[in-house]
């Protein structure tokens, strides 16, 4: 709990960022029960889910804050974790820029998300 407080100010710019589509306690109450998963360093935290699919599973990159290079970092060890269980690929949503930081580990556009508020 204190890894995950340390990293509060973090995951809450994140939440707001993707439009606050969940709480702070929300994302408590998923790391504490083991359906989420939380990933820290000096500079930055990421969460993760294991999204299970009919024929695959993936780790979902569901929060990502702190400094880049930091968050860039990790991802080298959860994608090593993520496939120890049994997952086959990795994805996120996420604002435009991450675009080109990420392909240049590898990371490749899929899909378009879009928003239409009412």
């Amino acid at each position: 709990m204190k890894e995950l407080n340390r990293c509060k100010p973090w995951i809450e710019a994140a939440l707001k960022k993707s439009g606050d589509l969940n709480t702070w306690d929300e994302v408590v109450d998923g790391i504490s029960s083991g359906i989420m998963q939380l990933w820290a360093n000096n500079s930055a935290c990421i969460v993760t889910e294991i999204v299970v699919y009919p024929d695959v599973k993936a780790v979902n990159i569901f929060l990502a804050g702190g400094e880049l290079d930091g968050i860039l970092q990790m991802t080298k060890n959860v994608k090593e974790w993520a496939k120890l269980q049994g997952c086959s690929f990795a994805s996120f949503s996420g604002r435009f820029g991450w675009q080109k930081p990420l392909e240049k580990m590898g990371w490749k556009p899929h899909s378009i998300k879009m928003h239409l508020e009412f």
